[in-house]
């Protein structure tokens, strides 16, 4: 017998609403009390009863009625706007993750994450330790921030590019090795295309987006025509075929990871869809490491020109 949950009854939702205002009230309450008027900027004066701010001190900083900021407190059915929301979290010089917790509290959308320039060290190592399998991380505008030896061994070392080429999209769209290493590669860049759009329509007007995408546009007739059809794809787990020219055929199943610390950065770590696959793995990883090699080898400096340096600096 099939059992459908029931929908919350309206007095359910009264006390659900009010559990909420209560814990904002509370939550509200132990920051301004953690706060000293000096840290604040306020003058502690000659008598203070309570610690931390004063009510009417949280409402001055933050521009609001004394009353209204009470009533907040008493966990009564006020509306609070998002500005004044930021007002509170900066008067109460709450973190980001406390500002988070504030938003959340009140009912509204969570404050905008502050852009991420790349992936920290650790994620990095944890790229690396997936080594030998391809595995590597792309940030909101699908730019490879980070990669292992064995997805340098699957599709080139993105190092040996200029930066603003080290691009998902603009290497399957304007790298020749690539139509050839993908097997079906008009199918698997248009599904690529529509995954883009839905996974990037957050930085429509960013300027890194718009220059990608126009010059995209402007350099193939495929992307453009996709592009133009406003297809939409969810990312789902990826089967790709790859006719690999030193490794062979090989087939990865590709997995996608959200890295919570670097928002906006996405882990993909491809696993072997076959025994065959599998085997070739470490031979993979040592393509890779023999193009890391060449690239060391490129940007080493010559010892004269170290010593020239040396001397220029003495």
């Amino acid at each position: 017998m099939l059992v459908f949950p029931l929908p919350p009854t309206p007095a359910a939702s009264v006390m659900a609403d009010l559990e909420r205002r209560r814990r904002l009230a509370e939550f509200l309450r132990s920051r301004r009390e953690r706060i000293t008027p000096s840290e604040a900027g306020i003058p502690a004066g000659p008598r203070r009863r309570t610690p931390g701010l004063r009510r009417e001190e949280v409402a001055q900083l933050s521009g609001v009625s004394v009353t209204w900021y009470t009533w907040l407190e008493q966990a009564r059915d006020i509306t609070v706007s998002r500005q004044v929301l930021t007002s509170l979290a900066r008067a109460l010089m709450l973190s980001s993750v406390e500002r988070r917790h504030l938003f959340a509290l009140a009912d509204e959308r969570p404050p905008e994450q502050p852009p991420v320039r790349g992936p920290g060290p650790a994620l990095q190592r944890l790229v690396d330790a997936l080594t030998p399998h391809p595995a590597y991380l792309l940030d909101a505008n699908w730019d490879l921030v980070g990669w292992n030896r064995a997805e340098a061994g699957l599709i080139g070392d993105p190092a040996l590019l200029e930066p603003a080429e080290r691009n998902l999209l603009w290497l399957v769209f304007t790298d020749p090795a690539l139509r050839t290493l993908l097997v079906d590669w008009e199918g698997q860049a248009r599904d690529l295309v529509a995954q883009f759009r839905a996974d990037t329509r957050g930085q429509f007007g960013e300027a890194r987006f718009e220059r990608l995408t126009g010059e995209l546009r402007r350099r193939s007739a495929e992307f453009r025509t996709w592009w133009e059809a406003h297809d939409l794809a969810d990312f789902g787990t990826t089967r790709r075929k790859f006719a690999h020219p030193a490794v062979g055929p090989l087939t990865f199943d590709y997995v996608k990871l959200a890295a919570l610390d670097a928002p906006g950065v996405k882990l993909f770590a491809c696993m072997p869809a076959d025994a065959e696959t599998g085997r070739k793995l470490p031979e993979l990883a040592a393509a890779g490491a023999n193009t890391e090699a060449a690239v060391a080898t490129e940007a080493a400096p010559s010892l004269p020109s170290l010593t020239a340096t040396a001397l220029k600096n003495v």
